[in-house]
């Protein structure tokens, strides 16, 4: 076994807070750090295939754009020269967007989105694309475009999604931060898989000018990092209101200090009441509540009422879906994958009476976490039920015995949050019975980012001093072989 980040002294392995001070202070140059990432991917790419679009000539451009600037001592974005990686949902302009369609194969868009508008704005550098399922749907990123990415700790395996891509990008440092979104679960899902940090925010933190339901809280836009405190900084380049979303408030997000553990008081359920989960997971989600016991203020299991949450969820995501596809369902239904399939057909039984009740259902939901929140200051659960199965496999079909009803049921974890609008973060935690990346789900007060954040960033600096805790890293060694298959999947599901 070769030592994990056997490089780790180049730049690109740098915390991203660390990498923006010292190109603010001229001790790292912008040329410099994006070379490095490059060259990461080049070396790393070929086994885990987590990209698509690649944007090195602009990116080149933009980084010696960026040193002249700083040599110039002119005023510095947060970002300043920061490469990001962009999620293939969200539009690039002049760079090639598909969605994980393959009516979108050549799609170059116009115009940036929001997000990247605001990234570029802080100084960042886009330098790629990352890979994800046809639409988003579904937490296995494969698609008929650009095939599937395999988990940075075995490519065999399945890296969550849909932000899949920029999770395995992130663990492997081909770049310091990136984008994703989360409707069920996929900021949070592929954090967890590949031992990165995503967050889900609240509705409005983060403005998504493209949600088809403009008044729905599920489709959620965030950032990803390898850190709390990275992910605090892209937060605050990408935050803050923009007439185009409806649900977009407030000023821009400002991190709080860390606070006191032994102040805090903590509830945490291995599976809300209804979820399926692995007993694996259980235990690992066990052997962490036992190292926190005597590291925080309280800590204690929480009942929640979890109820119709899986026909409420069926129901609000069908809609979303609806509103998102339903041009193409009309028109080319061939081109849509079996995911997206699925939803829309799910979707046509549905009556306006399955409308209101899955609707009165999400605030009976929101309400009682709501109430749980004013006992606790978060809620810890597990992330994902089972450890990250072969991406050849197209989702869990089965969870401890326990048959899916479909190819998202195993989200459920991830998707009861979904329904309550409360922020949530994927906090890496060290491996699971299997020797693969765990996370930990962190729920916070609706509206309370901050504060989550800040919790957050205490419990990683706790997990840092324990090798069993910390975030896990893969061992790049045995990247260095190619996985042609990735390139060249199947797109139908299993029967």
């Amino acid at each position: 076994m070769g030592t994990p980040f056997e490089d780790s002294s180049s730049p690109a392995a740098l915390p991203a807070i660390t990498q923006r001070r010292l190109i603010g202070t001229r001790q790292l140059s912008p040329v410099e750090l994006l070379e490095a990432c490059i060259a990461r991917i080049e070396a790393f790419e070929p086994a885990v295939n987590a990209l698509c679009a690649t944007d090195f000539q602009r990116a080149r451009e933009a980084a010696r754009a960026a040193e002249a600037a700083l040599m110039r001592n002119e005023p510095l974005g947060p970002l300043h020269g920061l490469p990001v990686g962009i999620k293939d949902l969200e539009d690039t302009a002049g760079l090639r967007t598909t969605y994980g369609n393959i009516a979108f194969r050549n799609h170059v868009p116009a115009a940036d989105a929001l997000i990247v508008e605001r990234l570029k704005a802080a100084g960042a550098i886009v330098l790629a694309k990352t890979n994800t399922p046809d639409g988003g749907a579904g937490a296995n990123t494969r698609n008929a475009v650009w095939g599937a990415t395999g988990n940075p700790f075995d490519p065999r395996l399945n890296a969550g999604g849909s932000s899949g891509g920029s999770a395995v990008a992130l663990a492997l440092d081909y770049l310091p931060l990136a984008t994703g979104s989360d409707l069920g679960g996929s900021l949070r899902i592929p954090a967890a898989l590949c031992g990165v940090v995503g967050f889900r925010p609240s509705p409005g933190l983060v403005p998504n000018e493209t949600r088809a339901v403009a008044f729905s809280p599920l489709s959620i836009t965030g950032p990803m990092a390898r850190s709390v405190g990275d992910l605090e900084l892209m937060l605050q380049a990408i935050s803050g209101a923009d007439a185009r979303d409806p649900w977009s408030h407030g000023p821009r997000f400002e991190p709080q200090p860390m606070p006191d553990l032994s102040r805090l008081s903590i509830g945490y359920t291995e599976d809300f009441g209804g979820c399926a989960v692995d007993e694996d997971i259980r235990r690992s989600f066990r052997d962490r509540i036992d190292a926190l016991a005597n590291r925080v203020g309280r800590l204690e299991p929480v009942d929640f009422p979890y109820g119709d949450a899986d026909r409420a969820f069926d129901v609000l995501r069908a809609e979303s879906y609806l509103a998102n596809h339903l041009d193409a369902w009309r028109e080319r239904p061939q081109t849509l994958s079996p995911n997206v399939r699925a939803n829309m057909a799910l979707a046509a039984q549905f009556t306006l009476a399955d409308g209101a009740a899955a609707g009165a259902e999400q605030a009976r939901l929101a309400r009682a976490l709501a109430a749980l929140l004013q006992r606790h200051h978060l809620i810890l659960a597990p992330v994902t039920p089972v450890s990250p199965f072969p991406w050849s496999t197209w989702y869990a079909e089965q969870v401890q015995g326990r048959p899916m009803r479909n190819y998202y049921h195993w989200l459920a974890l991830t998707y009861v949050i979904t329904l309550t609008a409360h922020p949530a973060l994927a906090l890496p935690c060290g491996r699971d019975q299997s020797g693969l990346p765990f996370g930990l789900q962190l729920i916070g007060r609706l509206h309370g980012d901050a504060p989550l954040l800040a919790a957050a960033r205490a419990l990683e600096a706790l997990f840092a001093d324990d090798p069993t805790l910390a975030r896990p890293r893969p061992d790049v060694a045995a990247l260095r072989t190619p996985q042609p298959a990735l390139k060249s999947i199947v797109t139908d599901p299993p029967t």
